[in-house]
């Protein structure tokens, strides 16, 4: 068996390049900026869970945007209507729509043409048809009635959501910020990533502000209830003018505004340059109204209202009020990134500081290094020189994992390093399969080259099922999943895929030139002490236990039911929406005195829990009535009261969920859980028979529900890597089952005539071997992280562990016996149908007689 010198060749390509894109990882970014010009010179980027930073999801208001829009179409056709000398009655908007109530119905036959004409056509397909228009206009009567369809309205959000996206760009370019990620996501939300930004506050300002900017006039005589007069706060909310609702200048005449000092008093202000219209529209206005108070409005609120001394005719001017230094920077980059079309709402938010996000890195990496030192020993002692070479591929599998993930730019998080680790325990699977199957080939008397021929054939169908089940898996939590769990999927998905190459391919060549290079009479694959763990061609009757396997089961799952309904599940702010926050403290944190203080805000319960070190504690806030807004305002106030409690503290780390975003994840986690179960079902059905199928999602929600009773018990908190880890299981039960079905259905081929129960029992026989091997190993690989990876990881790595051990017995104690059970109903039907169609066949003969 040799293998063809190009595909040698390309074997040895593909391992030089990802080694090659792999290299830059294990230098700082100041040493891959020396690289020489010919090698890579970026490695893996880390998620802001690692290196420290703020995430922020945007939505655009859609109810302001169709309320600006309206208001915009009434002004419309009012001018337009009288511009035509239309006599009207009132033209009048609500919360749909703008009515035009004509004067006379013999009007509306002019009127309507006018109005029409106001509607905008809108491409409907990317070869510019036409077949949409963004109003809907009736008319009934002497009323003309507009509204906007639903393709105006999605126009407008896609405009909105484009104009935003650059405004926001500009604004965050303009206070500094290095290598931020914006980006669209859906229809109307936008994603900003800002490393190093921890000040969500600030944030909050730059980014939701509409930063509309206008110039009015002081009322002299109006107040409250005079017409055409609205009362504004300050800045602070502590004094309140009577505005003119007409715009004197609007601030989109601004071509320039910049932080500075005030000369006399030192005090911070925003300098402001208007262009040449502006400038001379601004001369005219306070020529006019010397002696007369001017208020500068930024979003409802107003800056200043200084009394105009004389008239400014240099197209410039200045802001000022009790500005710190750094809000006039943040008021100065609004007002020169423009104004967004509509209010922008943080409906989620995730802040992780710099320290958080190193010690985050050393706890992913040692666990990652002693889950790896325990898979290395354990294939080390079970195979001997030959787990050397399992060994060997399972680090290119590492190595090739980086290298792809540098090669797509991908982002590696925490849950992304959980990815990496449970890959490492995943990987060897192939390599247990090989192995034990050329060590039953080479017990059939079969010599090197042939053994191995038939260990890699056999092993390989069986390679590919188990492997696609668990990649059906990581598909689906990609597309489901969100922000760091999307992470875990790709190097899940990465290390799976490239597994099938270093355990697959690269090993065959190894093992086949370790033959022929050493004359290799027989392949001897024995442990390294000579001690198996399972012993050959053992002959345990599993299915003498069948019904108190299931009945365990059965029990155990019904207790995890109840579990679920009472107490139930501890649900992070992923599903149930609020804020939690990681807060430090220099000494040991006074929980009392916390506990205290934060529940005089009145924000309803408030939980604290210290975890780790005495000085470190989570705090819990339930979500806020009154929607998004509502959370950030909590957020601000609990920061505040923590500084006040205990000055030396300071906050990790930080989430808010809105109950818009809590739901949409809680919705997407169960719909991916179900769907996966699915999938796996459809899979096995294709791939096998139909009693198969049945066993494996039977089994599945066996497993899942002891998974979900494990986290009721527990109390460990059910987030989105909680669905991570629930989706993974069932990718990993499904593959330990199909090692088991995949020889079941060689068995059937094999022994036609063998009763079904004796046929399962020997398939679990011949399997055993590699469903505790491959459950070992993930478990050693799992292990560390459960331990030592911390509160970040716990929602999968301690879930994980247990789910390994369910997955293993369920393997033997539930699939097969469920199997069993249908084999008998089918051949006892088959048997029933054979002996009706004899009883029949003897009645027609003795008819015939």
């Amino acid at each position: 068996m040799r293998t063809s010198r190009w595909v040698l060749g390309l074997y040895a390509v593909i391992i030089f390049f990802g080694l090659l894109a792999a290299l830059p990882n294990l230098f700082t970014k100041e040493q891959q900026a020396n690289f020489p010009a010919f090698l890579p010179k970026h490695g893996v980027s880390l998620g802001l869970d690692l290196s420290g930073g703020s995430h922020l999801v945007l939505e655009v208001d859609a109810a302001a945007l169709k309320a600006d829009r309206l208001q915009a179409l009434q002004d419309q056709v009012r001018s337009t209507l009288r511009d035509a000398r239309v006599p009207i009655r009132s033209v009048r908007g609500d919360a749909e729509a703008v009515t035009a109530t004509l004067a006379n119905d013999a009007d509306r036959d002019k009127a309507l043409p006018l109005i029409q004409a106001l509607a905008t056509p809108l491409a409907t397909s990317s070869f510019g048809a036409t077949t949409a228009s963004d109003l809907d206009i009736a008319a009934t009567g002497n009323q003309i009635r507009v509204s906007l369809t639903e393709a105006g309205l999605s126009d407008r959000t896609t405009q909105a959501i484009q104009q935003s996206l650059e405004i926001v760009r500009q604004r965050i370019d303009q206070v500094g910020v290095s290598e931020p990620t914006i980006q669209r996501v859906g229809a109307d939300r936008i994603l900003v990533q800002l490393p190093g930004v921890q000040d969500p506050a600030r944030l909050r300002e730059l980014l939701g502000s509409t930063a509309q900017m206008s110039f009015h006039m002081l009322s002299e005589n109006g107040g409250a209830n005079t017409p055409g007069v609205t009362m504004l706060p300050d800045a602070d909310g502590t004094r309140t003018y009577p505005i003119e609702d007409r715009v004197a200048l609007s601030g989109e005449r601004l071509t320039d505004a910049r932080p500075g000092f005030n000369s006399q008093t030192n005090e911070p202000i925003v300098s402001f340059t208007f262009d040449s219209t502006g400038a001379r529209e601004f001369a005219d206005i306070t020529r006019a109204n010397v002696g007369r108070p001017f208020a500068i409005v930024l979003d409802g609120k107003v800056l200043s209202a200084p009394v105009i001394r004389e008239p400014i005719t240099g197209g410039q001017g200045q802001i000022s009020g009790s500005f710190s230094v750094e809000e006039s920077t943040v008021l100065s980059a609004l007002l020169r990134a423009g104004a967004l079309p509509a209010p922008l709402t943080v409906i989620e938010e995730r802040t992780v500081g710099a320290d958080l996000g190193a010690d985050a890195i050393e706890r992913g990496i040692v666990s990652g290094l002693v889950g790896f030192g325990f898979v290395f020993l354990f294939m080390f002692v079970l195979y001997g020189r030959w787990g050397l070479l399992a060994n060997f591929a399972l680090a290119l599998n590492v190595i090739l994992t980086f290298g792809a993930l540098s090669i797509l730019g991908a982002t590696l998080t925490l849950p992304g390093i959980a990815g990496i680790v449970l890959g490492i325990g995943l990987a060897v699977d192939a390599n247990v399969l090989i192995n034990e199957r050329i060590r039953e080939e080479s017990r059939k008397g079969l010599t090197a080259f042939p053994a191995l021929d038939a260990g890699f054939s056999k092993a390989y169908s069986t390679i590919v099922d188990s492997n696609v089940t668990a990649l059906i898996a990581t598909a689906i939590l990609f597309y489901f999943g969100t922000g760091p769990v999307r992470g875990f999927a790709i190097t899940m998905f990465l290390g799976i895929a490239i597994s099938m190459f270093t355990a697959v391919s690269i090993v065959k060549v190894v093992m086949t030139f370790i033959v022929r290079r050493w004359r290799l009479k027989t392949i001897r694959i024995e442990p390294l002490f000579g001690i198996k763990l399972i012993p050959d061609n053992t002959k345990i009757r599993f299915m003498k236990g069948r019904f108190f396997g299931i009945g365990v089961s059965a029990v155990l799952s019904i207790a995890s039911i109840i579990l679920f309904l009472s107490p139930g599940l501890n649900y992070g702010v992923d599903f149930k929406g609020g804020i939690q926050m990681e807060v430090r403290t220099e000494g040991p944190t006074d929980l009392a005195a916390m506990r205290s203080g934060l529940e005089a805000l009145g924000l309803g319960g408030v939980g604290l829990q210290q975890f780790g070190e005495p000085n470190s504690v989570l705090l819990r806030a339930e979500r806020q009535p009154g929607g998004e807004e509502a959370q950030n305002v909590a957020v601000a106030q609990i920061r505040t009261a923590v500084a006040t409690i205990d000055p030396t503290a300071t906050i990790e780390r930080t989430e808010v969920v809105g109950p818009k975003v809590s739901g949409e994840l809680a919705q997407a986690g169960w719909i991916s859980v179900i769907l996966a179960s699915f999938a796996m079902m459809f899979y096995i059905w294709f791939r096998f028979e139909w009693p198969f199928a049945v066993g494996a999602i039977a089994t599945l929600i066996l497993d899942v529900t002891k998974t979900v009773g494990f986290f009721a018990l527990t109390g460990i908190e059910f987030n989105l890597t909680a669905i991570a880890a629930l989706l993974t299981l069932i990718g990993y039960s499904v593959n330990d089952k199909v090692v088991v079905y995949d020889r079941m259905r060689e068995n059937m081929r094999l022994y036609k005539a063998m009763p079904m129960r004796d046929m399962i029992d020997k398939s679990i026989n011949e399997t055993l071997a590699r469903s505790l091997y491959t459950s070992i190993t993930a478990f050693l690989a799992m292990l560390p992280l459960a331990i030592w990876g911390g509160s970040a990881v716990e929602s999968f790595a301690v879930p994980m562990v247990f789910g390994i051990l369910v997955a293993a017995s369920s393997s033997v104690f539930i699939a097969a016996p469920i199997l069993l059970f249908l084999g008998d109903w089918r051949t006892r039907r088959r048997g029933r149908i054979a002996a009706a169609e004899v009883v029949t066949t003897g009645t027609a003969d003795a008819g015939k007689a």
